[in-house]
């Protein structure tokens, strides 16, 4: 006799990033959701780094936590360092980075979910889809339940049919000691779902104690650590450090004896890999010409001594790489907690996906995270939130909840992966991002917390600190607009800062955009500046004030421009597209874009504007036509 399990609203297939984010977002609407995973006390599990943000891949950290997803608090709970990044640039490219243990991430996510009302956990496999019609309507375990529900979110990461490579050895797994997951993706075949292959990898991990640190180089985090989420959490108070490291020519030789033994050079891996995170192999092979790489030598947890050696990313034979890795200075009597190995796993083509993540082909089919292509757990976390809330939004009969390329980096994501599609790990770079001054770390609950409270996701407890921020900020941006200081009062600075006097009175502001003055300075040249500030400095949110008053000021005439540039190109966002629209008849349209729109089938015009391979006068005759 079967075992029935009770009904749910929403199942989801996968705890990883995307599937916690998912589960709780939906959770936290109102749904009744049941988190389904292989090993319940890994979620959110760090195969790779024990690290999150980085370049654009912190600003998607710090929208997630802006909308009311967790991301960005277990992050902050789990910091080990914290660094901003690209801080030397301007503000459009200054990235969060935090090196986390891994253990009390996984174990504070479960914290988490397990306080989220109307959130089940269950440890199982998936082995199947109940299917009615073109419509999903539960799963079923390899535990023999059967359990309906009213969507599904799939995010199966690198365990669907996932196969781990370490030279000529090769087995089926998720990642290094986990079973893979087999049937959905065959199943999802046979309904027309295309199955493709991708690859990643990960780098030896390290016993530190074995490691000679006084002659690799120390990177600190930064001396005031900032944080992720804009919530009361507490930044880090002791940082670890990081170390770097480097190959050299000894390292190269030595990896290049296992070439011949590399499932990547042999050709038994067939996906492809990141090519912005190649393998150390991949490394020395396509760029020959250089005689050592930079590797960063990273803390895995407080408590451990397990290391990662980020750059060493390797398929070779364990021998070559414990071999190279001894030849690198200060590992020469490294000890490895285990070996870096290559996975291949089966992915779905995003472009048969809506901008929701709901797939074209099965209704009510959610996809998020690793089986839509990408790489990285920033974009997987946001996959999941969107995917989470327009599932919910889905069965309660609500509008869709999308994000535009104007409004957020994973706006940019979900738009690139199911316009354009992926033939390699899709990676977050700000350089995708066509408004990266709008779309900055600092202003994300500005541009994201009022959307996400609208729909009943973010609480009101954040709203109402968003609120109190704004009016502080428009309180001293008033301030800085209308006061104006002499010349002999602050020529001294001026002079001291590296920039040219004043003849005349002039306003703080038009100080400020001087590219030698920041706040700092002007609290120094004006005394009723500096205790008009001093009246926010026990607020919470002090750090954070001081910075977006700044950068919107010293680049609002870049803002402003931005801003024009967005809402101009959005008309065409704002055109939608029917799904029944007859392209091919249209013979004026080149024969690509009749080929693509019609096997894409874009919801907006902009979409289809950016389709590769839709030329400009495409979207004229498409202009045309809607007119008519």
């Amino acid at each position: 006799m079967k075992m029935r399990a009770p009904d749910y609203d929403i199942i989801v297939v996968g705890g990883g990033h995307a599937g916690c984010e998912a589960a709780a977002a939906a959770a936290k609407l109102g749904s009744r959701v049941l988190l389904v995973s292989m090993q319940i006390d890994r979620l959110a599990y760090m195969s790779c780094n024990p690290a999150m943000g980085g370049v654009a891949k912190g600003q998607i950290v710090r929208e997630i936590d802006a909308m009311g997803g967790f991301s960005g608090i277990v992050t902050d709970e789990a910091t080990l360092q914290f660094r901003m990044l690209n801080r030397s640039k301007g503000p459009a490219m200054w990235s969060p980075r935090a090196q986390c243990d891994m253990w009390r991430f996984s174990s504070a996510w479960r914290v988490h979910l397990e306080n989220v009302p109307g959130l089940d956990l269950r440890q199982d496999t998936v082995t199947e889809f109940i299917l009615e019609g073109n419509r999903v309507a539960g799963v079923k375990t390899i535990c023999g339940a059967e359990i309906r529900s009213r969507a599904v979110v799939l995010t199966g990461g690198t365990f669907l049919n996932g196969r781990i490579h370490i030279g000529e050895h090769s087995y089926s797994g998720g990642r290094i000691g986990e079973a893979a997951s087999f049937g959905l993706g065959e199943q999802l075949r046979e309904r027309g779902v295309e199955v493709l292959r991708l690859k990643t990898g990960t780098p030896v991990r390290v016993d530190a104690r074995t490691v000679d640190f006084s002659v690799l180089t120390e990177q600190a985090g930064d001396e005031m650590p900032a944080k992720f989420s804009f919530s009361d959490t507490i930044p880090v108070s002791s940082q670890m450090s990081c170390f770097l490291a480097y190959t050299n020519q000894e390292v190269h030789d030595i990896l290049r004896t296992g070439f011949d033994k590399s499932p990547m050079f042999a050709g038994r891996i067939q996906g492809r890999g990141p090519r912005y995170c190649p393998s150390i192999e991949d490394k020395i092979d396509r760029f020959a010409d250089k005689d050592r790489h930079q590797l960063f030598f990273e803390p895995c947890g407080r408590h451990s001594h397990e290391y990662y050696l980020n750059g060493f990313s390797s398929s070779l034979p364990e021998e070559i790489q414990l071999s190279a890795l001894h030849k690198i200075p200060g590992f020469g009597q490294a000890k490895v907690f285990r070996p870096g190995y290559a996975i291949e796993y089966d992915y779905f083509d995003p472009t048969r996906l809506q901008a929701t993540l709901e797939s074209r082909l099965v209704e009510n089919l959610y996809f998020a995270g690793q089986v839509n292509g990408t790489t990285g757990y920033e974009e997987a976390a946001g996959q999941g939130f969107m995917a989470g809330v327009n599932a919910h939004l889905k069965i309660v009969g609500k509008e869709a909840f999308v994000l535009s390329r104007s409004q957020a980096y994973i706006g940019v994501l979900i738009d690139d992966l199911v316009t354009k599609g992926v033939d390699e790990p899709y990676r977050m770079f700000t350089s995708r991002a066509e408004y990266r001054i709008l779309l900055r770390q600092d202003n994300a609950d500005e541009r994201l917390t009022p959307l996400a409270y609208r729909i009943g996701v973010a609480e009101e407890k954040r709203m109402r600190r968003l609120e109190e921020k704004q009016s502080y900020e428009e309180e001293l941006k008033s301030y800085i607009e209308n006061h104006k200081v002499e010349p002999e009062s602050v020529n001294g600075f001026l002079c001291e800062a590296g920039t040219s006097e004043i003849t005349q009175k002039t306003s703080l502001h038009s100080l400020l955009q001087r590219p030698q003055i920041d706040l700092s300075q002007l609290m120094k040249m004006h005394d009723g500046f500096t205790s008009f500030v001093e009246t926010y400095r026990e607020k919470p949110f002090f750090s954070e004030l001081l910075e977006e008053v700044e950068i919107s000021l010293k680049y609002d005439s870049y803002i402003r421009k931005e801003k024009e540039n967005a809402v101009r190109l959005s008309k065409y966002d704002n055109l939608p597209l029917r799904q029944d629209f007859d392209y091919k008849s249209i013979l004026s349209l080149s024969y690509e874009a009749r080929e693509k729109l019609s096997r894409l089938k874009p919801s907006t015009l902009g979409q289809a504007s950016r389709i590769p391979g839709v030329s400009p006068s495409d979207i004229s005759v498409l202009l045309i036509w809607l007119n008519k």
